[in-house]
């Protein structure tokens, strides 16, 4: 269930309203991050899909059901996971009355930005790990390639332990025998992050500081 902590409360309120790029004009709601703020793992996805923009919450559809088998064989309970999106609303075009995803632009990205260095600085993760090369690149920049540095370990600003691997969705597009092949490498590597997570800790240093939240105005 989500964070009941004061500043998230107030953060995810002011994402609730954001209009900063045309995506909220097709999408049914924002949909925020959901966990606890005391989390030491944080996954952080491309956007939410047409089951997520239904029920406001990120991870609910076919490829959530997927992480979540991936999550219980690499032995990392959910409920210790904080899970977020590079971009808080579904960009969808229609076909035979579906909503299919569609890619996020560079701008929409940026444009959601703010909420998601928000969430990193109020969480202070220990570990974060990026599902897809939208979320790994928007922290990384343009010149991150999953083929090439799928799993590797590194220290960021956003964490000290930092990787990026495939995202579900990906996996479920892809043909046997490489769908297989990439479910393997996924819990390969959220059980590598789990290896490097340390110790349980009693709160967030930002929660505990009483976090600040400071957004600018929201615009098209």
């Amino acid at each position: 269930m989500p964070s009941e902590d004061p500043a998230w409360t107030a953060l995810r309120r002011q994402a609730a309203a954001c209009t900063r790029c045309p995506l909220y004009l097709g999408a049914t709601q924002t949909v925020f991050g959901e966990g606890p703020v005391t989390a030491r793992l944080v996954l952080i996805g491309e956007q939410p899909g047409d089951q997520e923009d239904r029920q406001g919450r990120p991870f609910v559809g076919p490829a959530g059901r997927l992480l979540g088998q991936a999550l219980a064989e690499a032995r990392i309970d959910r409920a210790d996971l904080y899970l977020t999106n590079v971009v808080k609303h579904f960009k969808w075009t229609e076909a035979d009355s579906r909503r299919l995803h569609a890619k996020p632009t560079r701008r929409e990205v940026g444009a959601c930005r703010l909420w998601l260095e928000a969430e990193l600085r109020l969480i202070a993760p220990a570990a974060v790990l990026a599902l897809g090369a939208t979320a790994a690149q928007s922290l990384l920049g343009p010149s991150f390639r999953i083929t090439r540095s799928r799993g590797a370990i590194m220290s960021t600003s956003w964490a000290p332990v930092f990787a990026a691997t495939r995202h579900p969705s990906a996996i479920l597009r892809a043909l046997s025998p490489d769908r297989e092949r990439f479910y393997r490498e996924l819990v390969e590597d959220l059980r590598n992050i789990r290896a490097r997570l340390p110790p349980e800790r009693v709160s967030s240093p930002a929660a505990a500081g009483g976090a600040r939240i400071s957004t600018p105005e929201n615009h098209e």
